[in-house]
């Protein structure tokens, strides 16, 4: 033990050496069996000293692999990289116990590979915690991670062939960089939630093309499965622990995590629920694309949102209420403040006037009103953004009491819109009339609609569905009933996939009093808004800043959009 003591003070001295820009040491002997091999690294030292590339790289330009459909699920059998070149995605069809599974195919470690991995994550501990480098350029770490390989390869006098180098690298890079394990699952861009469910349970996943999928990832060991989540913690600038055993944060990479600590609240141990969300924010017309909305509803919220009006969007847990939220948003003008407020941050707008507020946690033990020191609730950001001067409100989630400031806003001319979990608007209205919120019926007619969206089935997939789109017309007390009357807009019919419109708008009927228009003229404003959708679908222009910035140029010069997309001469 002193002498590893001793190795790696003499490793730390080495390291500040190199930000010093001494001479590296020298390289430690090499065995006539492995000359050439070591040779090869030697000369890969010499480019990571120049800066040029580190011997261990990932490719990261990779493009998304297409997976084909599978009538027959038997019969799925698919093999995609995840790491590459190092670690892979096999997902086939498991006869034995008639479920997919999902393999995560790594490279293979002999014992002495193992041995040196072990030796040298020991050592990495003892020089500096990579988990926390703040450096977000891949090539800089890496070349900082391998100069401290090679003094510890130095100072042990390892030998090591270019292929066991490589391989141990990507270890080391997985588990002090990444996120142990679970990074290869992070790198899978058809992943969109990751959960564990506790010691000797397979993790398992839903993926976007085979949904619930069981993996082949499985932690075996409490105390390892308890750092992890303390590692997850961190990487989301949060603090987990005995005292406070509950976990909800942001990865860096925007990924939400929830998680658990003890025994004491989950009986399968630490758990813990990854939600993944794509680097780049969908665009309103991948919605469409996916079958998930028509370029009518689209036209539809576009006129809503350009006329102040405020509208909600809610379902269940899963259905896509925050990605349709995001793609809305994509229509409000140019040129308006946005003021975002969120539990944890989600929404991803390509908009410049945007501020986005996310409350925090406190700290300590409670106050007489049960508020922690540092506190930052949804309901102290939604007062404070009255202040910011917001054209337009967004609220990632409604749960309580910030509920009743948010429709004072909307009753008080600021139009707003959030997420809430609930079925259908007799749900809604309902929950907003009950403890905790417990708003007047008046209030709630603040809403101009409630978009509904949900999760199904068709032809045996599942898919996201926008199920209806209802305007409010009038809300009862609920000592009247509490009665809720709507005006369906759109309608989507499951036995034919097709969406049935209502023409006779509430929404129209407000923006031609309001503005001074024609019935006529705001339908045929609708009408153009819809062709214009549908032509940019059916060239291809999808990309969110294709798209946002179509719709920005519509707010400045909507005749020259449209003669530009062949919608008028």
């Amino acid at each position: 033990m002193l002498v590893l003591e001793s190795l790696l003070l003499f490793s730390l001295f080495n390291v500040l050496a190199l930000f010093a820009a001494a001479p590296a040491p020298p390289p430690a002997p090499v065995s006539p069996t492995q000359k050439n091999s070591a040779a090869v690294i030697q000369t890969g030292v010499k480019a990571i000293e120049k800066e040029e590339k580190p011997l261990f790289q990932i490719d990261t330009t990779q493009e998304i692999q297409k997976i084909p459909d599978f009538p027959d699920v038997a019969k799925v059998d698919v093999r995609y990289p995840l790491i590459p070149p190092y670690s892979f995605a096999h997902i086939y069809w498991d006869n034995a116990n008639t479920e997919m599974v999902y393999e995560i195919e790594e490279p293979a470690l002999d014992a002495n590979q193992k041995e040196v991995l072990d030796l040298l994550e020991e050592g990495i501990k003892e020089l500096i915690n990579l988990s926390f480098i703040s450096v977000k350029d891949r090539k800089t770490v890496l070349i900082y991670l391998e100069k401290n390989i090679r003094i510890l390869l130095t100072e042990f006098a390892i030998e090591l062939t270019m292929e066991s180098y490589l391989k141990i690298m990507y270890y080391i890079y997985r588990d002090f960089v990444g996120l142990n394990d679970l990074e290869p699952l992070m790198n899978d861009y058809y992943i969109e939630d990751i959960e564990c469910n506790g010691v000797n349970s397979p993790v398992y996943l839903v993926h976007r093309k085979f949904r619930n999928v069981r993996t082949s990832l499985v932690y075996k060991d409490i105390h390892s499965l308890a750092s992890f989540v303390e590692k997850l913690a961190q990487k989301c600038g949060k603090y987990v622990s005995y005292a406070e055993p509950l976990l909800d944060g942001s990865l860096p990479n925007g990924s939400r995590v929830n998680a658990t600590y003890t025994t004491d609240v989950s009986s399968k141990g630490p758990t813990f629920t990854v939600r993944k969300f794509t680097s780049e924010p969908w665009g309103p017309l991948v919605l469409i694309q996916k079958n998930s909305i028509i370029p009518d509803i689209l036209a539809y919220i576009w006129m809503l949102i350009e006329y102040e009006n405020s509208f909600m969007v809610i379902g269940g847990t899963g259905t896509g209420k925050t990605t349709i939220l995001n793609s809305l948003a994509f229509f409000i003008p140019p040129q308006a403040r946005i003021v975002s407020i969120e539990d944890t941050r989600e929404l991803q707008l390509e908009h410049e006037n945007w501020l986005p507020s996310v409350s925090r946690a406190g700290v300590g033990l409670t106050n007489l009103l049960g508020v922690k020191y540092g506190e930052v609730s949804l309901f102290d950001l939604l007062k404070a953004s009255f202040r910011q001067r917001p054209d337009y409100i967004i609220v990632g989630e409604v749960r309580g009491a910030e509920a009743y400031v948010l429709f004072q806003a909307m009753a008080s001319g600021h139009p707003s819109t959030a997420t809430m979990h609930a079925e259908n608007v007799e749900t809604l209205v309902r929950r907003l009339q009950t403890n905790p919120i417990n708003l007047s019926g008046s209030l709630v007619m603040s809403l101009a609609a409630v978009v509904v969206m949900q999760q199904t089935r068709i032809k045996g997939k599942e898919v996201r569905k926008v199920a209806s789109v209802d305007e409010i017309v009038d809300v009862k007390e609920v000592n009247e009933g509490g009665k809720v009357t709507t005006n369906n807009v759109f309608k989507w019919e499951p036995a034919t996939d097709t969406f049935k419109f209502n023409p006779n708008s509430r929404v129209f009927n407000t923006i031609s009093e309001h503005y001074g228009l024609t019935k006529e003229q705001v339908l045929n404003e609708f009408r153009l808004r819809t062709a214009l959708l549908k032509e940019m679908v059916r060239r291809g222009i999808t990309g969110y800043k294709d798209v946002q910035k179509a719709i920005h140029e519509y707010y400045k010069e909507p005749k020259d959009v449209l003669k530009r997309f062949g919608i008028i001469k």
